[in-house]
């Protein structure tokens, strides 16, 4: 057991050495991100943009990479099926590139549905283990939370797309301050030893 706990402590001081080594990583990382956050809180629209557009070509990548696993793979039984994927992939995400407007559309619609279906789930969790545990009611009403977001994202997009940047950008900021704190923290580390 002793030697266990001594190589667990020999592994967290390897971790931390190398954490106090590299603070700066830390430090510029949450510079970026508060800085990102402040400018995405300025200018919701534009930082909706940019996100728009990475999930445009994210589509447009996946979509070619479909394409060709399914030509590679043309043996494979429903290897056409990856092949009518890719193509529409590919093609949705390059119109998506060439308008940006569609691009942010879709990712707003796309996080919309992802919030619908894990409102849905934390409600229906929550009923199934409602006689098991107390304050079930966290989940009810994370989930009620989740599906009013979901529905304003569906069939208000235009304040849904604003709510999700301040979101992104609220996340931006806050992991920003906690990043800079730590790189402030571990950087005194090699001292302190």
């Amino acid at each position: 057991m002793d030697e266990q706990r001594e190589a667990a402590e020999a592994v967290a001081q390897k971790v931390a050495d190398l954490c106090s080594r590299n603070w700066w990583v830390f430090l510029i990382g949450g510079v970026a991100s508060v800085a990102f956050g402040v400018l995405a809180f300025i200018n919701p629209g534009i930082a909706l943009l940019v996100l728009g557009m990475f999930f445009a070509a994210y589509v447009l990548v996946d979509g070619a990479a479909n394409i060709w696993g399914a030509i590679n793979n043309r043996g494979a039984d429903g290897w056409w099926m990856i092949l009518l994927l890719g193509i529409v992939g590919f093609l949705v995400g390059g119109y998506a590139l060439l308008y940006p407007p569609l691009s942010m559309l879709a990712l707003i619609i796309v996080v919309g549905f992802f919030a619908l279906f894990m409102g849905i789930s934390s409600i229906y969790l929550g009923w199934k283990i409602r006689a098991e545990v107390d304050n079930e009611w966290v989940l009810f009403l994370a989930g009620a939370l989740s599906v009013l977001f979901a529905l304003l994202m569906i069939f208000k997009p235009g304040i849904g797309g604003v709510s999700l940047a301040y979101m992104i950008a609220s996340w931006a900021v806050l992991i920003g301050v906690l990043r800079i704190w730590f790189a402030f923290k571990v950087r005194g580390l090699n001292q302190q030893a």
